[in-house]
């Protein structure tokens, strides 16, 4: 008889970990409350960088009459702006997030995987109560997902209502462009919101309680991208700590703990994410969760609990939707007795979706600087590179870190226009242990942005 799983919760990690053990002859069903895709689909990733897309085809049309490009009205005038239809952009993010949502629920049907639409709890003995429309429903299982995800965090000071303060699961309702909007918290959330607001053609303030925006980022990478903003016409207000956030009519008022004040029409809560682990029934199961209320983990997975493994943002592993797929597909590889890796996070490239991107993989200039590792560094400026002065583009660099002696690479730093592409090359280094000599004598096309990557390679060429 063939071993049921039973997942709850529907974003990346449980459906790439439904897919998996469908594949490999397990019955599979999934219990899912908002939608399958979660929200990486319907609210965050796939919603954030469809907005991203208009933002960044607006900052193109900007930089194009240098390229020679100009714009005029009807009447033959030069068109001295663009503006941008937010009620248009947002409808096209929610329909997209719908289509993409539809297409993984079809691709989970044909692979026969069951979907309930309720919410799931855990109970005894490796079962999943499932509260549906009609009633409940009791699951019982050779193992259990927990995939549950996470939410964004607010503060009794800072309480979204939806029209004026939003989190960023609420901006998509907006149909007027804000007039002045302030984003608080410039971690990856905060600073992509406020550069695609920015390119949109808003005012932004970015409110940082750190000294530099994307503290956790690559320190060059931040300043290349803190310089460009500002340089662009955003307000960077470093070391400023947000106090509160409230509404009177339609203005908003951000106040910070040293009594200072910024007004404006609009705010978005970037505050970081809370898990969804409340209430489901974990401490009964044996799950243990940690003070934030993640649920614990090891590399293939695993929770406290025997037969219960969980994937994605409700281990706060790694809160990326690539690296909670990984994990859910572990998951399966590891209970089904397929060949399986442990999750390895040196090899996990991610991208920081501003303008310009920020992409990374493998060790930081942090850890090096730290001592954590000893790596040679190589960091060579766009700027140089001949497809970027064609597209006018100078702001970004390539970064390459590789070991003394073997010559490895070890880990890279790519600042530039569609950055999260062109780490492609450096991850498959630092996976497969390649050497710098090896990444630069493969071919890139000339004149290309990755011809960057094989140049700084060679720089770290020694004889």
């Amino acid at each position: 008889m063939a071993d049921h799983i039973v997942i709850v919760g529907g974003g990346p990690g449980g459906y790439e970990a439904a897919h998996v053990a469908a594949q490999l002859g397990a019955e599979v069903t999934v219990v899912d409350t908002d939608g399958v895709g979660g929200s990486a689909v319907l609210t965050d990733c796939v919603p954030s960088k469809t907005l991203i897309a208009t933002s960044e085809l607006m900052a193109d049309l900007a930089g194009a009459r240098e390229l020679g490009v100009n714009f005029r009205d009807h009447e033959g005038d030069a068109a001295t702006s663009i503006a941008v239809d937010l009620g248009r952009v947002n409808a096209r993010v929610k329909q997209l997030a719908a289509d993409q949502s539809a297409d993984i629920a079809a691709r989970l049907e044909r692979d026969g995987v069951r979907v309930v639409t309720g919410r799931g709890r855990l109970g005894p003995d490796l079962t999943v109560t499932a509260t549906t429309a009609d009633g409940e429903e009791v699951l019982r299982a050779d193992a259990i997902i927990v995939a549950t995800g996470a939410a964004p965090r607010t503060l009794p000071s800072a309480q979204p209502d939806g029209e004026r303060i939003l989190t960023w699961e609420q901006v998509y309702d907006l149909t007027e462009v804000p007039e002045k909007l302030i984003v608080v918290g410039s971690g990856v959330t905060g600073a992509e919101f406020a550069s695609a607001y920015l390119s949109l053609g808003i005012d932004v303030t970015l409110v940082s309680s750190r000294d530099r925006v994307l503290p956790g980022e690559d320190a060059d990478a931040s300043l290349v991208l803190e310089e460009v903003l500002t340089r662009r016409g955003m307000n960077v207000l470093g070391k400023s700590r947000m106090q509160s956030v409230t509404r009177d009519g339609d203005e908003v008022t951000v106040t910070l703990t040293d009594g200072r004040t910024v007004t404006g029409s609009h705010c978005i809560l970037a505050l970081g994410s809370v898990p969804n682990t409340a209430d489901l029934g974990l401490e009964e199961a044996g799950v243990a969760t940690d003070e934030g209320g993640f649920i614990t983990v090891d590399r293939v997975s695993r929770t406290t609990a025997r037969g219960v493994y969980a994937a994605g943002d409700c281990t706060g592993v790694l809160m990326l939707a690539s690296v909670a797929a990984m994990q859910g597909r572990i998951a399966m590889w590891h209970f089904l007795g397929d060949a399986v890796a442990p999750l390895d996070l040196k090899k996990v490239s991610s991208n920081v979706f501003t303008s310009p991107e920020i992409a990374t993989v493998g060790w930081s200039q942090q850890a090096v600087d730290a001592g954590e590792i000893t790596a040679e560094v190589v960091t060579l400026p766009l700027a140089g590179n001949a497809r970027a002065k064609m597209q006018g583009v100078r702001d970004g660099f390539v970064k390459l870190f590789c070991r003394p002696g073997t010559g490895i690479v070890v880990g890279g730093v790519v600042v530039g226009p569609r950055a999260s592409e062109l780490i492609h090359p450096v991850s498959i280094a630092v996976a497969e242990s390649l050497t710098a000599d090896q990444l630069a004598q493969a071919f890139t096309v000339y004149p290309s942005m990755s011809g960057s990557i094989a140049e700084a390679a060679r720089r770290l060429h020694r004889v």
